[in-house]
């Protein structure tokens, strides 16, 4: 630190300087009404004003004039140091500090401060460096605090305590808590002793903000320098580590309070009512409540209250009832808030009656029902759906009160929720008429409404009509708008809002990035999406670990698995943690890229590192397993998740099951479909599916249909993909007929055949060959306006040429090659073939060519079947070529069977 003091120019050239230096504090650290005379006593003024005092005092004012207007006149520089140099006022300890008790300007007091340093070759006094402090505080620029605090422990003096103060508060004030904090800490670090009111103004402060940990610190830290805590300030941090859910600590302090002989008072107990009730702890807080009770308080209107208040929430109705009465029959004037939280109650358990005649109650008892009594029943009959009692209990309510902001507010959007805008904006007018506007959070709540209503011109007219000398559109409005007309596919003009927002002067947070980057990526624009990311890092918005976790699944979605990868390195290096979401994401994108084995790695590394995984992290990576092959690590996972105490979901039966069938370990399938119907798992539709398509591929089609049966008598219908795999299994089989009989069962059960359904069938028919029939189907789907896929058209393409209709099946070819489709080996083999045998050589022929172009394989039977049509249409020359063709088929396959 000797270093930092010689860059400052202030070397300790001597004792004696350090023995002079601290003398002069001393002369110094009297008070205003006392002055130290030739032995260092201290000599009082206040009765008798020495004229001798009072001549050096306005020497003195007249010095800070003339310095204070060098540095007012213009910036530091070496002018303006030329111009103090020239000065003749010897810049003593007296003339330092009242020139930096006037400087308002922080880089001025710092420069002259440094330069007087230098000037002197002294170090400067306590008070000079309090004063400078204090200039700091009141500019609220606080980089250079703790260089200023290691000078002065340097120096072997700190801070005094109203300097202290006044840092905290400034702190405090500019809501930078941290950083005030930290100041304690350095004060602490460097042995300084930090005063008693710096740390309750900054613990008071930060219960607003519930930063427990912090307070708890700045508790120990108080007790540890021996600072008599009160009750008050137990009670501050019972507030916060109770409101937090940190139950135990709460108590822990509790404990300790009484250990202390502390007396708690009636705030202390409302406050643990309140706090502990508000958690979940109903009898914890009525715990407190007898005991406030038997140490001798008279629970107040707050007490009863709050004690209704955390019963009703508790859905212990009776109780609070009780507790009602009885504070009732113990009050001569009724407790406007207490019967407000009792209507409040009364309404939660959807129990009306009650709570109209607790109103009327309240009237009859001398007091008129608050507008707060009404708005909580409002709110009720709201969440209850019952929009027609609302409306007559807001026409009946004007009688005692009138309607309010909040009042309107709850009506709109119980409306807006209902779906009735026009009936909303009836009631807006209506707020306009009785002379309140509506406030931004109304704005907000028929936007916000609209949007998921997919209203969005409606909101977008909304919001366009807001008067903006009367209410603002806030980063709410913005966000909810922009998030609205993204999710449904107008992320352009999302975007345009966004810019809009941005010429407001508006700083948009990490959700409306949110919703940007991943609207751009859901309709497709996944570039757009990389540059939303890219415009928020360059414009400093920092994100959120929500943010990150949104756009690395958008990036696995899109298949960008390496960009995915970067951005999960990506959380860490921003100083997030990354949470099951991050992992489950990495984990599934990882998977459906095919990285089954890194995925196994990661989720061992993932429970390692401490983090909790949910149902949702194992059912991702059984998936994962299931779908790439292996069954037998996602059945382990099955176990031991069971064994952690997670229940398994109706997907996590579904992917093993699903698995497990695909590799048809059938049986072993059944017996995890039983158990999962014993643990009362509500079984769905996939899940049978899979077993069907298991039991009929391995032709077990008995099974297939108990599956099926079973299905159906449990009230669940099935859908398209189940009917196709036990058609499938029925063609497969070559049972057409029960194929044919199903199909039919399948539409009166009113489940529209697909593209699949149709090709499985035709496939079947021509099997069978039953090609007429197949043709019907053909037209059938064609009219139901279903588009064939290849494995059609070849199969409907080679049942007609088989059948002899070669005329509609080089139709069907020429149709199919029109409509982009690219033609197999097999579908070309048929066509030749079949145009041979219908003696059109020549155009079996051009066929046989574009084939061998297409570098498809031409069976030996067609180039048979072709040379022999090509012989009888005398076409020696294509003839000869085919023959050819054919010997160097054969000359291929005997030197294959060879090797």
């Amino acid at each position: 630190m000797m270093a930092l003091f010689t860059k400052r120019g202030l070397t300790f050239q001597s004792a004696s300087r350090c023995c002079g230096m601290i003398g002069s504090c001393k002369s110094l650290s009297f008070s205003n009404n006392e002055f130290p005379n030739q032995d260092g006593e201290a000599v009082s003024f206040s009765h008798g004003v020495n004229q001798e005092y009072l001549g050096k005092s306005e020497g003195v004012r007249q010095e800070v004039d003339k310095v204070c207007q060098i540095l007012e006149s213009g910036s530091w520089g070496p002018s303006l140091e030329n111009a103090l140099s020239m000065c003749d006022e010897k810049h003593h300890s007296e003339l330092i500090i009242g020139v930096l008790r006037r400087l308002k300007d922080v880089d001025q007091a710092l420069n002259y401060f440094r330069w007087v340093e230098k000037k002197t070759d002294q170090a400067h006094v306590p008070e000079a460096y309090n004063m400078l402090l204090m200039v700091i505080a009141r500019s609220k620029r606080f980089v250079q605090v703790e260089l200023i605090l290691e000078e002065m422990g340097l120096a072997g003096y700190g801070p005094s305590n109203s300097t202290c103060i006044q840092l905290v508060s400034s702190y405090v004030k500019t809501q930078k808590l941290k950083e005030g904090f930290d100041f304690i800490q350095t004060m602490r670090k460097l042995k300084f002793r930090p005063a008693f009111s710096a740390y309750t103004t900054l613990i008071g402060a930060l219960s607003a903000v519930n930063e427990a940990d912090l307070m708890q610190a700045l508790f120990l830290q108080m007790q540890e320098l021996g600072y008599e805590v009160s009750v008050h300030l137990f009670t501050t941090l019972v507030r916060v580590f109770a409101r937090e859910g940190q139950v135990d600590t709460a108590l822990s302090l509790l404990d300790e309070m009484k250990r202390s002989s502390f007396d708690a008072d009636i705030v202390l107990y409302n406050v643990c009512i309140n706090c502990f009730g508000k958690v979940g702890k109903v009898d914890m807080a009525w715990k407190f409540f007898h005991e406030m009770k038997t140490n001798g308080f008279v629970p107040d209107e707050v007490t009863y209250t709050s004690m209704i208040d955390v019963l009703c929430k508790g859905h212990r109705l009776d109780e609070a009832v009780d507790l009602f009465e009885q504070m009732e029959q113990n009050r001569a004037v009724p407790c406007a808030y207490a019967y407000s939280t009792m209507i409040m109650g009364y309404g939660s358990a959807g129990k009306f009656d009650e709570a109209y005649k607790l109103l009327e109650r309240q009237r009859l008892k001398g007091s008129i029902p608050s507008v707060i009594s009404y708005n909580c029943l409002l709110t009720c009959l709201g969440k209850k759906g019952k929009i027609d009692d609302a409306l007559r209990i807001f026409e009946e309510m004007k009688k005692d009160a009138a309607p309010n902001l909040t009042t309107y507010n709850i009506l709109i959007d119980m409306l807006c929720r209902a779906g009735k805008f026009m009936a909303a904006l009836e009631i807006r007018d209506a707020m306009k008429s009785s002379g309140l506007f509506p406030n931004v959070l109304t704005v907000n709540i028929m936007i916000d409404r609209l949007c998921k209503a997919q209203k969005l011109d409606e909101a977008c007219s909304i919001f366009e009509e807001m008067d903006h000398k009367l209410c603002m559109p806030n980063a709410m409005t913005f966000c909810s708008l922009i998030d609205g007309l993204g999710r449904h596919g107008r992320v352009d003009d999302a975007y345009r809002l966004y810019e809009q927002m941005l010429d407001s002067d508006r700083i948009p947070d990490a959700v409306v990035y949110t919703s940007l980057i991943k609207n751009f990526f859901r309709s497709g624009r996944k570039e757009d999406g990389h540059k939303i990311y890219k415009e928020m890092v360059s414009r400093g918005v920092a994100p959120d670990l929500f943010l990150l976790n949104t756009y690395m699944d958008c990036v696995f979605k899109a298949g960008e698995t390496e960009k995915g990868r970067a951005l999960f390195q990506e959380i860490e290096a921003q100083g997030f943690t990354p949470d099951v979401r991050s992992y489950s994401i990495l984990l599934h994108g990882l998977i459906k890229a095919g990285f089954a084995r890194e995925t196994y790695e990661i989720f061992y590394a993932m429970k390692e590192r401490g983090c909790i995984l949910d149902t949702l992290a194992y059912n991702t990576v059984i998936d994962g397993f299931c779908k790439s092959g292996k069954v037998n690590k996602a059945y382990q996972l099955l176990e031991e998740m069971k064994v952690s105490g997670l229940e398994p979901t109706v997907v996590t039966y579904g992917s093993v099951i699903d698995g497990l069938a695909k590799i048809d370990r059938l049986d072993e399938a059944y017996m995890l479909f039983e158990e999962a119907k014993s643990k009362g798992v509500e079984l769905n539709v996939v899940i049978y599916s899979s077993l069907v398509d298991g039991f009929g591929k391995v032709g077990r089609i008995d099974e297939a249909y108990l599956i099926m049966e079973e299905l159906m008598q449990k009230g669940i219908s099935p859908n398209v993909y189940t009917w196709n795999c036990l058609l499938d299994a029925l063609v497969r089989a070559e049972e057409i007929d029960e194929a044919l009989v199903c199909f039919n069962s399948m539409k009166s059960l009113n489940c529209s055949p697909n593209s699949i359904t149709y090709s499985i069938l035709i496939n079947g028919l021509c099997r069978v060959q039953k090609f007429n029939k197949a043709f019907v189907f053909w037209q059938e789907m064609q009219k139901q306006g279903l588009k064939p896929n290849l494995i059609t058209y070849t199969t409907m393409i080679s049942g007609l040429a088989k059948a002899g209709n070669i005329v509609e099946a080089d139709r069907l070819f020429e149709r199919f090659k029109t409509n982009g489709g690219v033609p197999d080996s097999a579908c070309y083999n048929t066509m030749i073939e079949g145009l041979s045998m219908s003696n059109r050589a020549m155009e079996a022929y051009q066929l046989f060519e574009e084939t061998r172009l297409r570098g498809c394989n031409i069976y030996t039977k067609t180039c048979i079947v072709l040379l022999d049509s090509l012989h009888k249409a005398e076409c020696l020359e294509q003839a000869a070529i085919v023959g050819a063709v054919l010997r160097e088929t054969a000359k291929a396959q005997h030197a294959s069977r060879s090797l």
